[in-house]
């Protein structure tokens, strides 16, 4: 198989995909979770800061870099309203999208 037929196989495994997750939505929206206070203050950190607006072009890398940033403020944001602080840890209950963002940081 060349890379051409190769690719278009992966789009359309990518369409398949995306229809398990369109098919999952509404169904999995939030799972309580434990996190060291260490990580939870950072994200909480990271939510707090002021970023500059983002202008101009920039990498693949760079995006997805700003894209997990994102990701952790968000994270933070669900954790000052409400997480839970029980000694070194918090309980919190996040969206299914920002434990898939922090599994996939973590491969």
């Amino acid at each position: 198989m060349g890379d051409r037929e190769q690719y278009v196989r992966y789009r359309e495994d990518r369409t398949v995909l995306a229809a398990i997750g369109a098919g999952l939505d509404g169904q999995v929206e939030r799972i309580t979770v434990r996190l060291p206070r260490s990580l939870a203050e950072s994200a909480c950190v990271a939510w707090g800061r002021e970023e500059p607006h983002h202008a101009g072009e920039e990498s693949r890398e760079e995006y997805e870099l700003r894209d997990d940033a994102a990701e952790l403020a968000l994270i933070g944001l669900a954790i000052s309203e409400r997480g839970t602080w029980d000694g070194d840890r918090v309980t919190v209950d996040l969206d299914v999208v920002q434990i898939a963002a922090a599994l996939r940081a973590a491969w």
